[in-house]
């Protein structure tokens, strides 16, 4: 069976927001929004769910179901700050990736690889909640471009190009290096919106993720990432 590079390629969809664009894309017209950066950001937060409320969850359990390259994976991802264990299980295999904060490897078919030294200090800024990793001194302008005749405002800077929809004020894309993200709906647990489907491409995948379940605040402990 051909290798599958999923394990690290979900961390990055669902770690900090930190990857630098390199995407051709089709010249855009993009105005200046009357907006800054920060209040995007808080716009976001507020329509996730507010964000008191999303700084109050310290774990999550999400299970997911990933289609790539014609088959089905299921995925249950354990998060607690920047720390994640993800395991994904394929036609009877497992693939383990795990963060513990300041280390980490993926397991895959029975090969232990370290995660990629160049890539711990974005992994050491996450969240448990990812939306809380954006920072608007990371961004110096807003802009405003149209995508299938709707308005979104867009932050730009060295780590990428988030589009966040000017009606709902919700990430509906990303654009980076590693790989470009669409969330094409989002669910409601306990009053907090988290993505129910996004659709991926990145180092030559396209993947459909949908979620199916996702548990706050219950089931994750410390021991969970040794």
């Amino acid at each position: 069976m051909k290798k599958i590079i999923v394990p690290f390629f979900c961390a990055v969809l669902f770690s900090t927001p930190a990857i630098a664009q390199k995407t051709a894309a089709a010249k855009v017209e993009a105005t200046k929004s009357q907006l800054t950066p920060q209040q995007v950001i808080d716009n976001y937060l507020t329509a996730l769910g507010g964000k008191d409320k999303l700084e109050a969850v310290k774990t999550t359990i999400t299970d997911n179901t990933l289609s790539v390259q014609g088959m089905e994976i299921s995925m249950n991802t354990k998060k607690m700050g920047n720390k994640f264990k993800s395991v994904q299980t394929v036609m009877g295999q497992q693939m383990t990736q795990l963060f513990d904060g300041e280390k980490g490897y993926f397991d895959q078919m029975g090969t232990k690889n370290d995660i990629p030294a160049d890539k711990i200090p974005e992994l050491q800024k996450g969240k448990t909640i990812d939306a809380l990793g954006y920072d608007a001194a990371n961004f110096k302008t807003v802009t405003v471009e149209k995508l299938d005749g709707k308005d979104y405002n867009v932050l730009t800077s060295d780590h990428g190009k988030y589009y966040f929809d000017a009606a709902t004020h919700l990430l509906y894309k990303s654009e980076s290096k590693e790989g470009n993200a669409t969330v094409k709906s989002y669910m409601t647990v306990d009053g907090i919106k988290f993505p129910a489907e996004i659709e991926a491409e990145g180092n030559g995948q396209k993947i459909t993720i949908k979620t199916s379940k996702v548990v706050i605040n219950s089931g994750v402990t410390e021991a969970d990432f040794k």
